[in-house]
């Protein structure tokens, strides 16, 4: 499974260790997708401006996956990214290998699964971020093979099966795993969506927002003016950025502190 890294500035170098933050691309794009777009010269112009520090980035290729595992098991993606990926980029790179400076991101089906990763692994993660993330509540019945809705349905099959295992896509939906947040409670979250967005992925992230809220789980959501795609990250990227490195940051301090009172 191809995948690429961006390293901070310094790191070949030096010998320090730093936070990771795994961002997951979109349907049709791939690993190199940060790079290719807008994502790579974000991270560095937040760095160069002092908005943010140092961290690791690792871009995995992920298909059409959605991030899960396939219901007809032959695609075992979740497994290989909690099992595989995770302890080999941390035996691989000089990470702080701890659940507190690590984070996962992404967009549209990757922020889809940025929160059902982290939703279902908040032992691995302690930040989760989503940018127009692919949250649909459900299908209609039966399902249409035309429009949108066709497009969906034979996107879907290949994660969620052919024909499409309704009780499968709604066990992994991060809706459904939204009524849960005591599974996740120590899980730091922040998502946005277009209100313009093409696909129709505002209503998920507002019935998130709502599922959430209702629970009392201290989420951070934004609805921005915009569309969806790279178009949209150009213009807010650097906001779940931000918001990762505060969570890093918070964690180097607290570590920090707590050595301090080692002494």
């Amino acid at each position: 499974m191809g995948y690429c890294v961006a390293l901070p500035p310094g790191y070949d170098t030096g010998n320090e260790r730093y936070p990771v933050l795994y961002y997951l691309h979109g349907l049709f794009e791939h690993d190199n997708s940060w790079k290719d777009h807008s994502g790579q010269q974000t991270w560095q112009n937040l760095m160069s401006q002092g908005k943010i520090g140092k961290f690791i980035v690792v871009m995995p290729e992920g298909g059409k996956s959605f991030y899960v595992n396939s219901f007809d098991g032959k695609e075992r993606y979740e497994d290989f990214f909690i099992q595989e990926l995770v302890p080999a980029i941390d035996q691989k790179y000089r990470t702080i290998a701890s659940r507190e400076t690590r984070g996962i991101s992404g967009v549209s089906m990757g922020g889809y699964g940025a929160l059902h990763l982290a939703m279902r692994h908040a032992d691995v993660f302690a930040s989760a971020s989503a940018h127009s993330a692919a949250l649909m509540a459900k299908f209609p019945n039966p399902l249409p093979s035309e429009g949108r809705w066709g497009f969906y349905a034979r996107v879907l099959q290949e994660p969620f099966g052919n024909p499409l295992n309704e009780a499968y896509f709604d066990a992994n939906n991060p809706l459904t795993l939204a009524e849960h947040p005591d599974r996740f409670s120590n899980l730091k979250l922040y998502f946005d969506c277009g209100d313009q967005d093409r696909y129709g992925f505002d209503a998920g992230a507002k019935a998130l927002d709502q599922i959430l809220a209702s629970k009392g789980f201290p989420q951070q959501f934004v609805l921005r003016p915009g569309n969806h795609g790279w178009s949209y990250l150009d213009q807010y990227l650097h906001f779940s950025l931000e918001f990762h490195w505060q969570v890093f940051s918070q964690a180097e301090q607290a570590a920090t502190a707590g050595k301090r009172g080692l002494r």
